[in-house]
């Protein structure tokens, strides 16, 4: 796998086995790092395949880490035309996955990487193994202020300029999703560099409105968690998120009853990328947990 890294990438803050390739009109690139059992890492908006690099680091002695940029994020292409709703993006993700013929994955996905990597799950549950959900959501939110004053005021005419025109998501929600530690220029020129035009933030722009908007995306996901709830499940929550408060992991927790709840005080949003170590480390422990005991059940049967 080969891939031509563009001059603003300091390979010594992304390290990894990378490269692209076309997966229904789009070009995707992805990371593919490591060896053992597959983690397929999703995204969230403004951030891409970069966002888990610590994460990955960490574990790709152990694990085959498969993290793509969703098109219009990274150093992912989409075509001319693409909408950039999550039903299209989950569709994409559902190609790559069998393009790749990934099997025995673990969904690892964060913001609108939960409920397009769940939708790719339930799609597709022959293939996936487990899941590790930090920070998401899988179901509508129409009703809901909180999510609805955010969506319309920047998924509207005003927040949708500043997204295009100040990369605003990127100035300003990823440090506001870092509250354990600060980003430094470096660290965010690499976001800033992935959406660098306004037309490059096109996808960036459209998610804020979808949060509301995609409501049937979104019932549909809700409807079918049941498909996944015999799979092993870790949520990783941070507590000072600006996004996804309490009353989501408490949701959490009534939809997949069985998952392992591990919470990192004091990490915001971008809790991959806030608390790394805490993140590898909880994924790790828990895999060891989980697989164990169930490759051991079927022996305890006659």
């Amino acid at each position: 796998m080969t891939s031509t890294t563009p001059d603003w990438i300091d390979r010594t803050w992304y390290p990894f086995r990378h490269g692209t390739r076309d997966v229904a009109g789009h070009r995707l690139h992805h990371v593919d790092e490591g060896s053992g059992p597959t983690l397929l890492f999703l995204h969230g908006n403004p951030t891409w395949s970069f966002v888990w690099r610590d994460v990955i680091t960490r574990l790709a002695a152990d694990f085959r880490c498969v993290a793509p940029d969703l098109p219009g994020f990274g150093l992912s292409v989409a075509p001319a035309g693409f909408d950039g709703r999550p039903a299209s993006l989950a569709a994409v993700i559902e190609r790559f996955v069998v393009d790749l013929d990934l099997t025995d994955v673990v969904l690892v996905a964060q913001d609108w990487g939960g409920p397009i990597g769940l939708r790719v799950a339930e799609l597709l549950p022959e293939r996936f193994a487990g899941m590790v959900l930090g920070n998401t959501w899988a179901w509508p939110v129409t009703g809901d202020r909180h999510f609805e004053r955010f969506s319309t005021l920047m998924g509207g005419p005003v927040g949708g300029w500043l997204i295009r025109r100040a990369n605003l998501f990127v100035n300003v929600m990823i440090p506001a999703g870092h509250r354990r530690r600060s980003l430094g220029s470096a660290e965010m020129r690499h976001y800033r560099a992935a959406l660098a035009t306004p037309e490059r933030r096109q996808a960036s722009a459209v998610l804020p409105r979808e949060i509301v908007h995609s409501a049937p995306f979104l019932a549909d996901v809700a409807s079918c968690l049941h498909l996944l709830r015999d799979r092993p499940a870790l949520l990783l929550w941070a507590d000072r998120d600006i996004a996804f408060r309490r009353t989501e992991l408490d949701r959490w927790r009534r939809e997949l009853p069985d998952a392992t709840v591990v919470e990192i005080p004091g990490a915001g949003h971008l809790l991959q990328s806030d608390a790394p170590v805490e993140f590898a480390d909880a994924l790790r422990a828990w895999h060891r947990t989980a697989f164990a005991t169930r490759q051991a059940s079927p022996e305890s049967t006659d």
